[in-house]
This record gives C-alpha cells, sequence and structure tokens, in this order.
C-alpha cells in the first residue's frame, strides 16, 4: 500500500499489478518507476517486473525504488538465461503476469511513462468493462515522430475500435496502453512466446475478441509513448502481420459476404486479391479506383492462377462500385481526398465498408 508497510498485520492482497518485463532498460527506468511511484491510486498496488536476461543490471534500480513502489516484492525481478528467454517478449510477460498477484492487471513497458491518473482510471473502466482490453490516449515522443500513428491512435471513434482492428497499426488500443482483469487476461491468454518477431499482442488482442472481449479506450491521455530504434516492435515481420490480419477479415469478415469490391486497383489492392483463399477472390467483384490509367486498363488478370482461363477483375471508379467494400487505400495519407471520396458515397462503416490499410 501507499503507506510504509507493517509487518506485524497481514498482508493484503494488492488490487493492481503492474506487469512490466524489462531488457536492457537502465536508460529509461528511474523515469519510468519514479511515475509508477506517483499514481494517484488509492488502493493497494503492486510492481511485477521480470528482467529478460538483461546484459546490463536493471536490479539495483528496482531496489532503489522499491521503498516508493508500494507493494514491491524483492523477488519481482527475477532473471533467466539467454538462451532461455531473450528476445522473447511474451515469454517476460507472462512470467511477470505469474508472478503477480493483483485482481487487475495494468501493463507498463519499461520505456514509457504513466501519468498519475492512469491506474485509478483504467481500474474504473475496468469496473464498467470486465471483459474488455482497456487503453488509453497517449503522448508520443519524441514531438512529432510517427504523426499518422499517433493522430490514429488518439482521434478513432469508439465504434471504429472495433471495426478498425484490421489496419496495419495493429491493436486499436496499443499494448503499452493494456488494462485488464486477471480472470479476462486468464481466459484468453497466455501471450505468445515464440520468440523474436511474433507480434504477441496482435495475437492475444484477436483472441481477445474471438472469445467475446471488448475493446474501450479512456478519452484521456494517460501514458508517454516513447518511440526509439530498439523498440521490440520493429523486429516484427510486416509480412507475418499481413497474413494474421487477412486471416482475421476472411474470418470474421468476408465469411459474411456474398461479394465485394477491392478499393484500389494498385499494388496493395491487387496483393490483398492474390493473398485471399480462392472461395474469397471469387466473391470480388472488382476493383475500384480513382486513378483513370487504373480504370482505362479494364480489368485486373490473376495472372499466378491456376484457373483457365486466368480470372479477369474488372476495374471501375470509385462513384461505379458497389458496396460493400474493402479500403485499401492508407489513412490520413491523401490529403483528406479519400475520406472526403468514401464520405461521398454515404456508407456505414463495419457494415458496408472496412479498412484494411
Amino acid at each position: 500500500t501507499k503507506t510504509a508497510p507493517n509487518h506485524q498485520t497481514r498482508r493484503i492482497l494488492p488490487v493492481q499489478s503492474i506487469i512490466m518485463p524489462v531488457y536492457n532498460a537502465s536508460c529509461w527506468l528511474d523515469e519510468c518507476l519514479r511515475a509508477i511511484s506517483q499514481q494517484d491510486f488509492t488502493g493497494s498496488l503492486q510492481l511485477s517486473v521480470f528482467d529478460d536476461a538483461s546484459t546490463v543490471s536493471v536490479f539495483l534500480h528496482i531496489l532503489t525504488w522499491s521503498a516508493c513502489i508500494l507493494d514491491y516484492d524483492g523477488n519481482g525481478t527475477q532473471r533467466q538465461s539467454n538462451a532461455l528467454s531473450c528476445f522473447s517478449v511474451g515469454y517476460a510477460k507472462n512470467k511477470a503476469v505469474s508472478q503477480s498477484c493483483g485482481r487487475y492487471l495494468c501493463f507498463q513497458d519499461e520505456d514509457d511513462v504513466m501519468l498519475p491518473e492512469r491506474v485509478r482510471l483504467q481500474y474504473e473502466a475496468s469496473l464498467l468493462h470486465p471483459a474488455s482490453l482497456i487503453g488509453c490516449k497517449i503522448q508520443r515522443i519524441p514531438e512529432g515522430s510517427t504523426e499518422r500513428y499517433t493522430r490514429w491512435i488518439n482521434t478513432i471513434t469508439r465504434d471504429q475500435l472495433v471495426t478498425q482492428v484490421y489496419t496495419s497499426h495493429g491493436p486499436t488500443v496499443i499494448m503499452p496502453t493494456w488494462f485488464c482483469s486477471r480472470s479476462w487476461f486468464l481466459d484468453v491468454g497466455p501471450f505468445d512466446e515464440g520468440g523474436k518477431g511474433v507480434p504477441e499482442d496482435l495475437l492475444f488482442f484477436y483472441r481477445s475478441i474471438r472469445r467475446g472481449g471488448g475493446v474501450f479506450r479512456v478519452d484521456q491521455c494517460l501514458l508517454v509513448y516513447r518511440y526509439h530504434e530498439k523498440a521490440t516492435t520493429h523486429s516484427v515481420s510486416e509480412e507475418t502481420i499481413w497474413k494474421l490480419r487477412v486471416d482475421f477479415l476472411e474470418e470474421r469478415v468476408l465469411c459474411h459476404w456474398e461479394n465485394f469490391t477491392i478499393w484500389n486497383a494498385g499494388k496493395q489492392g491487387r496483393k490483398l486479391y492474390r493473398s485471399l483463399s480462392p472461395a474469397n477472390q471469387k466473391k470480388v467483384r472488382a476493383f475500384c479506383d480513382v486513378d483513370e490509367n487504373k480504370i482505362q486498363k479494364g480489368f485486373y488478370t490473376h495472372e499466378e492462377s491456376k484457373l483457365r482461363p486466368k480470372p479477369k477483375i474488372p476495374i471501375v471508379h470509385f462513384k461505379a462500385a458497389s458496396a460493400p467494400l474493402i479500403i485499401c487505400v492508407k489513412l490520413d495519407m491523401t490529403g483528406g481526398i479519400l475520406e472526403e471520396n468514401l464520405s461521398s458515397l454515404h456508407l456505414k462503416e463495419g457494415s458496408d465498408y472496412y479498412h484494411f490499410n
């Protein structure tokens, strides 16, 4: 608790466990731990740290702050050999969860900084949304880095938290902001422990949705989210993410549609078409676009197809396209032209179209 520990009284199990795997994080830990010690949550709080075989010791940093970080257990920082767990982010997160005992889990990255209200406000939201992953708005540092991504995180609507789960941005509530009940984590989890390059957060996110879980965001900035080149997200293969997104799109959306149009007759639209199962390829009635050169070609031929004759998919102007549509054009990249064109069709996101970009 926030008062000095009284070893003559019975220990109270913490309401909250802050889950923090660390790897060579000494340059950020003081700022991160100071922010945890300054939380305004009045209930019992625990910090569960798992050191994923750092080559530079982080233990002294943890001990320095342990008097301030309330229900800290000296055994909470564990160390494994490089051969066992180095670069396995999912493994480290699972270990940090399993050694903790709070009824709610607040995930924290070593290089980020939580604002004083974070635990309290996300806990309150989790009480109202017990089978959900709770996120929040963020401040990105250094200022100006990943501007489009940051804008998307902070401005998508609550409906889009569900409808835009197929975009390349990943989970619509980003992993560094996750908060959930332990019971929901155990129902969905654990994280995939496949090692370097595995998108353990996206795999968990999709599995949570498959189990009927919700997605909710506290519409307040509660985390300072740091961008740097050593972040583990840079190790994830784009092709791995692409395949996961296609599979989820087919499973959740395309299996319910008799036919549909792909918005983008260029590289990304054609790649989506080629990635689809044969059954869903047959459902593609057309590509649509704004590029007159593509439209004048009249059709796209799937040269790799084993069918004879090879499939030829018409290419039409977007105003002549029929819903439902899969939008394969990047958001916030056309100076508002895509968004204006889409709005002019008076369609509803989540039923008439989905973004896959």
